[in-house]
């Protein structure tokens, strides 16, 4: 009786190694991603140059509607409430959530939906240093207001500003990794409900980043794209991986 329950802990250790190792992957990468952000020049005129710049190219093509949407918003008091708790926490919850039911539920997926956040997240890192840009939420001049801190301090005392860049505006990863959540729901998820959450999830983080005032539509425009770019490299490397065990074999 001793002998088969050793044998079975030793099972069930190591089933448990991989996912454990991933689980070290994704903190690791979190902790790099947030540490490298926050070490990097804010550069705040040029962020505000460069929020400029968003700004006129929005207005030149008809899509500076931000504003407008807030105070549209503003009017309903709830629905400013509804975002702010979706952009807080219908994010890294989320995010994090739906990479463990990954790993340990549908675990080729779960690589190649890691390997697109690292690829996304890595761009991203780049462009902050390159082209950092101020958050609409600091365009006051605008009319628009941070919502966030407005309603609760939490969320800054979670990410203090001393720690994250806050001229981090382009690209919207807030919006990226949450449509990358949604594409792996969406397409895994066993019940209807869930993959309508999949579907659903990125549009509501969409309208919250803006309604929120912490990013323009650009931005999610920008995200958007990156963690797409992201998710066919990651989808090329998990088909060149394929081709090379079935070589093997």
């Amino acid at each position: 009786m001793v002998t088969i329950s050793r044998q079975a802990a030793l099972r069930a250790s190591q089933k448990m190694r991989p996912v454990l190792r991933e689980i070290a992957v994704i903190a690791g990468g979190i902790v790099l991603y947030f540490g490298v952000r926050g070490l990097i020049d804010s550069r705040v005129d040029t962020a505000f140059r460069n929020a400029a710049h968003v700004v006129n190219l929005e207005q030149s093509v008809g899509l500076f509607t931000e504003p407008a949407l807030q105070a549209a918003a503003s009017q309903h008091g709830w629905l400013l409430r509804a975002t702010d708790y979706i952009y807080i926490y219908g994010h890294w919850p989320v995010v994090l959530t739906t990479l463990l039911w990954l790993l340990i539920r549908h675990r080729a997926a779960y690589r190649r939906f890691r390997d697109a956040m690292l690829i996304s997240g890595g761009i991203g890192l780049a462009i902050f240093a390159l082209f950092p840009v101020a958050p609409p939420r600091f365009l006051t001049s605008y009319g628009f207001v941070d919502t966030v801190t407005q309603q609760t301090s939490a969320y800054r005392v979670l990410q203090p500003p001393a720690f994250v860049n806050q001229y981090a505006a382009v690209p919207s990863l807030h919006f990226g990794w949450n449509l990358l959540m949604g594409i792996a729901v969406a397409g895994f998820a066993g019940h209807w409900l869930a993959r309508l959450f999949g579907w659903l999830m990125p549009l509501w983080m969409l309208i919250s980043v803006v309604l929120t005032a912490n990013h323009y539509l650009f931005d999610a425009l920008a995200g958007g794209a990156v963690a797409l770019f992201g998710l066919a490299v990651a989808t090329r490397w998990a088909r060149a991986r394929d081709r090379r065990t079935d070589h093997s074999q």
